[in-house]
């Protein structure tokens, strides 16, 4: 597995959701993961169940075997501040830049600033070792911006390597693209089997390998449990009404002992199955759409109880169980 595992999807596909299980699952058995987010909204934090996460790496679970899930909430303001002092030693300085509004001008003004320090931050962290010169996350998650504008997101430093010719914002902006573009990162996209979001998948896709970033797989995600299988969906299509009726009369639902209500039970149960066999079409034809991507394809379910930190690990293990980890 790639060292830098980054997760987009449209939105409302879950990708921080995904991200987050997939830190999870790396760090079973003994492993360190850092998950990383860089769109402020806090969405691991509420995830995880705990306090609004700041701008430094914070131990906030545990994975099964004894790993280790480290997240970071990346705050640009205070990396550009860490880029300052790296690079141009500028501690006390900088301090008083941002006193003066110049690094909040500096974040939100100057053209794709921000990404080049998220993306910065977050290779970093992947590249980070320790004195004995073993990493000190075995995995990095970056909970990415949507699909939309991932392409631009990781490849701002190669626009940026183009503009600084020589010095060290030059040579940071090639070292982060020396990550990004290598078998070190995985782009993971994230997918509902809908047309709308398994569309932008595949147009993100596109737009990943002509620049030439490394796609890694496809999570699809919140995928219904199926109900009735191929013989029962052609039943729906084909069987007769008043059959269905006698059926329901003979297992003592609604039958003529009780007011002959078996007819009115027969519309909404052919309904209800005439919607799922729609659905399921539909779904298949997603499938088939997802499957000429000629990428590693992940199903995860949809948890009845709704989402919440037990729901998390079984999505770790799903995860797992299919070899994402």
């Amino acid at each position: 597995m790639s060292r830098l595992q980054v997760v987009s999807g449209k939105g409302g596909t879950g990708k921080t959701t995904v991200a987050a299980a997939l830190a999870l699952a790396l760090a079973t058995e003994g492993k360190r993961t850092l998950l990383v987010e860089v769109e402020g909204r806090q969405g691991i934090a509420q995830l995880f169940e705990t306090e609004a996460l700041p701008y430094e790496e914070r131990k906030i679970a545990v994975a099964p075997g004894g790993g280790e899930v480290f997240a970071l909430a990346i705050d640009p303001e205070l990396a550009l501040l860490d880029y300052l002092q790296m690079f141009y030693k500028l501690g006390g300085a900088g301090r008083a830049l941002k006193k003066l509004g110049a690094i909040d001008f500096a974040t939100t003004i100057a053209p794709g600033i921000r990404d080049v320090l998220l993306t910065g931050k977050a290779c970093e962290a992947a590249r980070r070792k320790e004195k004995s010169g073993r990493f000190v996350y075995d995995y990095v998650v970056m909970d990415a911006p949507p699909t939309g504008r991932i392409t631009r997101f990781l490849n701002v430093n190669d626009e940026v390597a183009g503009l600084a010719k020589i010095g060290p914002i030059h040579n940071q902006a090639q070292a982060v693209m020396g990550v990004l573009k290598s078998p070190q990162t995985a782009v993971h996209l994230v997918t509902l089997l809908e047309e709308m979001p398994v569309q932008e998948t595949a147009d993100g896709i596109a737009e990943l390998r002509a620049a030439r970033l490394p796609v890694g797989r496809v999570v699809v995600n919140m995928v219904r449990p199926q109900v009735l299988d191929a013989d029962d969906l052609e039943l729906v299509r084909t069987v007769e009404r008043s059959s269905v009726a006698r059926s329901l009369a003979t297992a003592g639902l609604g039958g003529a002992r009780r007011g002959g209500n078996a007819e009115k039970l027969v519309g909404p149960l052919l309904e209800q199955a005439a919607e799922y066999a729609e659905r399921h079409a539909l779904e298949q034809e997603q499938r088939a759409v997802l499957g000429e991507l000629g990428l590693p394809l992940h199903e995860l379910p949809l948890l009845a109880e709704g989402m919440d930190l037990a729901g998390l690990y079984e999505l770790a293990t799903e995860l797992r169980k299919q070899g994402l980890s």
